[in-house]
């Protein structure tokens, strides 16, 4: 995160006076400062995220009004500010989440980078919105605005709940809008599931998604003592989600942790298949930061194992952390590799 202005909020700083004429409700796709200068000029803005190192970051900069989940509490707001996120399924669960808080009048606002997305506003505000109106157009970047004519449903989030089966696991894994590997099980995933050998002790679930990993290590050992953590409150939901569906809820700890910032103790497995972007951006630092520093979370004898895209320099990193990395499996894209606490 940086104070630095995203090229979108350098749009949005020069349409202040009309954002400002009311106070919003700020989500999505958040970067930088925004909440900060939407509220020196203006009233301060309420904000919403999904992303929990965004959250903590706001909430250093002394961001009051900021809320982390899966759906902003159920209080009234002014008008809405969406900044468009990666996933265009994401900004159809936002709008379904944030624009019932909204009265039939208000104004709604989506902005984005021209190649994220945000030049379907126009379609995604149909459901709405009778007419929507480009109000700006900079640096690669652009601001829409529209006035909610149609009230919106009551918001439900059993309604945005997708799955699928694992037969090999026998597992139902179920998912929400934005999660990594929403559809199908993802080959990165498979390769480690077909690689990973009996663990045991304390486990921990890195970067958990919709809990493909968790699920199936407890599946295979109901014995495990399981942690699952993820950035994002919708992977972290869709996670609980998946272990409920396979009876499986008990047995695992769930929570929102940026990296390995809110873990505690030590483990005798880290597991993970790491994210390497971050919105649009290619973003290799919490993994990078996990290799660096998952050897102090290790009992003597502990072991991390990922997967990940082969063309990244994990290897290197991993030998410079723990003196050694094996790989333990490779196919076309991705490789599994593997380094024991010594």
């Amino acid at each position: 995160m940086s104070k630095a202005l995203t090229t979108v909020s350098e749009m949005l700083a020069r349409n202040l006076n009309v954002l400002t004429q009311q106070p919003l409700l700020v989500c999505g796709l958040l970067e930088d400062n925004l909440p900060t200068m939407l509220a020196d000029a203006g009233p301060a803005p309420r904000v919403f995220t999904t992303d929990y190192s965004y959250y903590q970051w706001q909430k250093e900069q002394g961001i009051k009004d900021i809320e982390f989940g899966i759906q902003p509490n159920p209080q009234t707001v002014s008008a809405l500010l969406l900044l468009m996120p990666k996933a265009k399924a994401e900004a159809e669960y936002l709008l379904a989440a944030c624009l019932p808080l909204l009265a039939q009048g208000a104004m709604v606002f989506m902005a984005g980078d021209n190649k994220g997305g945000v030049k379907s506003t126009p379609k995604l505000l149909a459901p709405y919105c009778d007419q929507v109106v480009k109000l700006d157009s900079a640096r690669r970047a652009s601001l829409y605005q529209a006035q909610l004519t149609r009230p919106a449903s009551p918001f439900s989030i059993t309604q945005w709940q997708k799955g699928y089966s694992i037969a090999q696991e026998s597992l139902q894994i179920c998912t929400l809008p934005g999660v990594f590997s929403a559809g199908h099980l993802d080959s990165g995933s498979q390769l480690l599931l077909e690689n990973l050998a009996p663990l045991s002790g304390r486990v921990l679930d890195f970067g958990c998604g919709a809990g493909v990993i968790g699920a199936s290590l407890l599946k295979r050992q109901p014995e495990l003592t399981l942690e699952c953590i993820d950035i994002n409150a919708l992977a972290l939901e869709a996670t609980r989600l998946t272990l409920a569906h396979n009876q499986l809820a008990n047995q695992a700890k769930v929570y929102a942790s940026d990296g390995l910032s809110q873990v505690t103790g030590s483990f005798n497995h880290i597991v993970a298949n790491p994210p390497f972007h971050a919105g649009l951006k290619t973003f290799y630092h919490t993994t990078e930061t996990l290799l660096n520093t998952a050897k102090d979370y290790l009992v003597p004898g502990g072991s991390l194992t990922l997967v990940a895209n082969a063309f990244l320099p994990y290897p290197e990193l991993i030998e410079k952390s723990f003196g050694h990395c094996e790989t333990l499996a490779i196919n076309g894209k991705f490789k599994v590799y593997h380094a024991t606490r010594r």
